[in-house]
């Protein structure tokens, strides 16, 4: 199996550590500094009534909380750790560089806290596909009898991960998501090996360009120790490899839904194989997995599958329990989920795909369907989506505020889809969407809600538009009416 990395005990005792935003990441990063001597200051834009309840907390423990300016460098800073949501173009990032102040994140904050011989990282990042890619990896590893956790962008906090000897102490390897945001501030994290999934425009207001957010998902192959894996099917990430400074003999390993070259992981008539860690890898290839051994079987998801397999390859996991950890995974909700077939119609929610490159490769799993999509756009155009997916449009439904956004590239590039512009906002347009995609569909058809857009116009988050819609179907199946 993989080496250990060996990290270095720093001496925090008097150090003085502005930490930037109080919250998920901002208030446990102060504890943890405070706890080891620091002199923490926390600065936060807000002064709510929740902010002020916090810092109280903070302030009890003899950390200093300033509310309201979260734009001043506190005098005599000598390092800021700031959380994910904060933008570059702070003044208080700006002040920072001025005085020759280092920023970090959070995970860098956990890279410099981790104990003596910790637990190697299998890190993951792209625009989308993260979550089930570092679930599926952690599966893959338990199936192989390691003791791992996914962690990160994912719901444990790497700092909590690093911080936890009594849960996390022991584990032989974590895999770990990465977004954008935390690579940004992770300078020095060094990864035993690393994927990029892919790589669309998001987030460019808060990097300011895609060169920018491709440079930053970069970053993750930075001082890798075994391999830098890449999606064949999209350039850029093998560029971004080209580009790394890794460690001598680390080698890149792609994945593709063809048939796999030397160095890859592929797909040869339903297996996927691996064509990158066997002898003669120029002749020989190892079966892993069927494509039927992954739920469900979409083409992304697939893609899913072979870098979470690579990934676990790369650690030394034996191809059985490749297909082992396959076959236990089953991904979270609103990810192409099946609902429910009525009337011959299947429901599928992917409620998760909140931007067009996540809604194309939804789309692309099915044929045909009535599509249900719209919300709050996010400076998304949709022209290129349209283009690529029409041929396999039904119809389409379309709900939220930037709709007529979707509609306008339907009557460019598909102009034979029958589309239903629902002019409402409230959280029971869902029903309605529902009840007007059941009515435009035919047996054999799915109904897919890949809303290509956020969710915040209409409900709090992707979860609850998921799961409205699949209240909408349930109604649906059982009085024929949704």
């Amino acid at each position: 199996m993989g080496s250990r990395q060996v990290s270095e005990e720093l001496d925090w005792r008097g150090k003085h550590v502005t930490v930037a935003g109080l919250g998920v990441s901002g208030i446990p990063a102060a504890r943890a500094l405070a706890a080891r001597g620091a002199v923490v200051t926390v600065v936060n834009d807000g002064d709510d009534e929740r902010s002020r309840a916090q810092a109280a907390e903070l302030e009890a423990e003899g950390i200093t909380v300033r509310l309201g300016d979260g734009a001043t460098l506190p005098a005599g800073t000598e390092l800021v750790v700031t959380t994910p949501g904060w933008q570059p173009d702070k003044p208080l990032f700006a002040a920072a560089a001025e005085a020759g102040v280092e920023i970090w994140g959070d995970v860098e904050l956990a890279w410099r806290l981790r104990g003596p011989d910790a637990a190697p990282w299998l890190a993951i990042t792209g625009t989308n596909g993260k979550t089930t890619t570092t679930r599926m990896l952690a599966s893959i590893l338990e199936a192989a009898g390691l003791k791992t956790a996914a962690v990160g962008n994912i719901g444990v906090s790497l700092l909590d991960a690093v911080l936890d000897e009594e849960s996390y102490g022991d584990l032989d390897v974590l895999a770990v998501e990465l977004s954008s945001y935390q690579l940004h501030w992770a300078p020095s994290v060094r990864a035993h090996s690393a994927a990029v999934l892919n790589l669309a425009p998001d987030h460019l207001d808060w990097h300011g360009s895609m060169e920018a957010y491709a440079a930053d998902k970069g970053r993750i192959y930075e001082g890798n120790q075994v391999a830098c894996v890449y999606n064949v099917a999209d350039p850029v990430t093998e560029d971004l490899v080209r580009e790394a400074d890794v460690e001598e003999g680390c080698r890149a390993i792609g994945f593709t839904l063809g048939t796999p070259g030397p160095s890859q992981l592929g797909v040869v008539e339903g297996i996927l194989v691996d064509r990158a860690f066997v002898e003669n890898r120029q002749k020989n290839a190892q079966e892993l997995a069927e494509v039927a051994d992954v739920q469900p079987p979409a083409p992304h998801n697939i893609a899913n599958a072979l870098a979470a397999a690579a990934l676990a390859r790369a650690f030394g996991v034996e191809p059985q329990a490749v297909r082992d950890g396959l076959r236990a995974f089953r991904p979270d909700p609103h990810r192409i989920e099946l609902v429910e077939e009525v009337e011959g119609v299947t429901y599928v929610d992917d409620s998760k795909a909140t931007n067009t490159h996540a809604a194309e490769a939804s789309l692309a799993a099915y044929d045909p369907i009535v599509w249900i999509a719209g919300g709050l756009a996010k400076g998304a155009t949709f022209d290129e989506l349209v283009q690529n997916s029409a041929k396999r449009l039904r119809g389409a439904v379309l709900i939220g505020a930037d709709r007529a956004l979707i509609r306008e590239a339907l009557a460019r590039h598909a102009p034979e889809v029958p589309v239903v512009d629902l002019d409402r906002t409230d959280t029971g347009a869902m029903s309605e969407a529902v009840r007007e995609a059941a009515r435009l569909a035919r047996p054999g058809d799915t109904v897919l809600l890949a809303p290509a857009c956020a969710s915040m116009d209409m409900f709090t988050n992707y979860n609850k538009r998921g799961e409205a819609f699949a209240d909408a179907v349930r109604a649906l199946a059982a009085t024929g009416d949704a």
